[in-house]
Formats: C-alpha cells, structure tokens, sequence
C-alpha cells in the first residue's frame, strides 16, 4: 500500500490504522494533562492542548459526515466551511477548539470515536467506484477527500501528541 490510499480497502485500513494508534496514544494521557497548552497549533505561533488535537480531528471528520450528506441531498457544499476560506484553515482549526472548549476528555473521545465509526460506515456501505472513480470536488474523488481530512490530520495529529509525551517525560 502506498503512503495515500489508491482504493476502498486502503481507504479504510488507512483509516483504521490511523485510529488505532492514535488512540492508542490517547489513552495513555490523564484528563489533567489534556488541556495543558504544548502543541505547536494551526496557526504559527500558536500552542493548543491535546483536547484542541480531538476537538481538530472532530470538526473535520463532522465537515466530511456533511459534506457527503448535503452533496447526496442535491444541496450546496460550501468548502471547507460557511464563512471560511481554504486559505483559513487554521482560523477553522481556531473555531473547532472554541466549539469543544468546555468539552471532558473523556466526552471528546466518545465524540472522536463516533465520528470515526460513521466514517468507517459511510466508506463500507460506498463501493470503489463511487470512493475512486470519479471526481467529487474539484479534482479530486471523495476518498481521496476523505483521506485528506481523517487519517492525514490523524497521523500529524499523532506525531505532535507523541512529541508533547515527550517533553512531559
């Protein structure tokens, strides 16, 4: 398997592979330790919590869930997001930490894990061609849309979060 998946079933053990280590990584940080503020954010500059990480890896597995809904419906997709740009992203970043602020630890990985699950679902139940064979925005076809926004801000995600599990040591 290539570094960017090509079909279904790479889609889905990217994902899935993503997840669980991801996860594997969460588990083993402490509710106090969520919301200390030493990742490097979105935004230069700028330091975000391991909370902020989920609240991130939230919002963009959401966008993906409407995305796909709203375009299934024959209605508009505005992209990335109403009143965000693509050139905006870390100010979307800055929105999906503001909207989960008050949010557990605990609570932002039950969320985490349901949205991922959905993912998973909508993939399984979409055949290859539907995922690969055509393209759904711009240039590019719905998996690789789904790539972009799951398991590659997943694995950044990861790697920033290990890193702070570092420096705590």
């Amino acid at each position: 398997m290539t570094s960017v998946p090509q079909n279904k079933q790479e889609l889905l053990q990217s994902i899935q592979k993503a997840y669980k280590n991801i996860l594997a990584d969460y588990s083993t940080l402490s509710e106090e330790s969520s919301r200390v503020l030493n990742i490097e954010g979105n935004i230069k500059g700028t330091m975000i919590s391991v909370c902020d990480t989920l609240a991130y890896l939230i919002g963009w597995g959401k966008l993906v869930l409407k995305w796909y809904d709203r375009k299934s419906a024959g209605l508009e997709v505005i992209f990335p997001e109403n009143n965000y740009k693509w050139n905006e992203l870390g100010k979307l970043a800055q929105n999906f930490h503001f909207e989960y602020a008050s949010w557990s630890y605990s609570n932002l990985i039950n969320e985490f894990k349901e949205i991922i699950n959905k993912i998973i679902t909508l993939i399984e139940n979409l055949s290859n061609s539907e995922l690969y064979e055509k393209d759904w925005y711009e240039k590019y076809t719905l998996g690789r849309m789904i790539q972009f926004n799951t398991s590659s801000p997943m694995k950044n995600m990861r790697t920033k979060i290990r890193k702070f599990k570092k420096a705590k040591l």
